[in-house]
């Protein structure tokens, strides 16, 4: 008996010892689980924000200019260094034009960033060009969109705006809110 009680004795800090190793085995698994979801999360973080910046960066721009153009707007002077408009403009046509050229660029922003469809931008446009001021607008800055890149999107949309504005003239009926196709996606 007494070899059976030093046998077990001998098995004992042996087994405890086995038993320490596994929990401190599992213990180190659970911290480093905890890591990698901890760095998976900072990851994802900092995807979304990477991916953030041309909202953000469309943004501020879209500031900036509605700034500009406020300034522009709210003094003659200043107004003057935006005229360069194909057509001499009197000082309350050129602010007509930009307050014109905020609300075309407020569209043009807003379908970049994906708050408007193609064809929303579209119908929107219809419904500017009801305005005169709007349409003597377009005519007057067919030359500043000339100098895009033929492959821009603004490009692409002038030129949707343009063919509506077509049609618009074009049309010989009163409900001009069903002139020209909705574009394609």
């Amino acid at each position: 008996m007494a070899t059976r009680k030093s046998r077990m004795r001998g098995l004992a800090p042996v087994a405890a010892a086995g038993l320490g190793m596994a929990a401190g085995a599992l213990a180190a698994l659970t911290v480093q689980r905890n890591t990698l979801n901890a760095l998976r999360t900072r990851l994802e973080r900092l995807e979304q924000a990477v991916a953030a910046p041309p909202h953000t960066n469309l943004a501020h721009q879209q500031r900036l200019h509605w700034e500009l153009l406020s300034k522009a707007i709210d003094s003659p002077e200043l107004a003057e260094v935006l005229d360069i408009f194909e057509v001499p403009a009197s000082p309350q046509k050129r602010r007509q034009y930009l307050f014109a050229n905020a609300l075309y660029t407020n569209l043009l922003f807003y379908y970049r960033i994906g708050n408007l469809t193609r064809e929303e931008f579209h119908g929107r446009m219809r419904g500017l060009l009801q305005n005169p001021v709007v349409r003597e607008y377009w005519y007057a800055t067919q030359g500043q969109r000339a100098t895009l890149p033929s492959d821009s999107i603004e490009a692409d949309l002038g030129r949707m705006v343009d063919e509506l504005l077509r049609q618009l003239e074009e049309a010989d009926v009163d409900e001009w809110w069903v002139v020209g196709e909705p574009p394609a996606e």
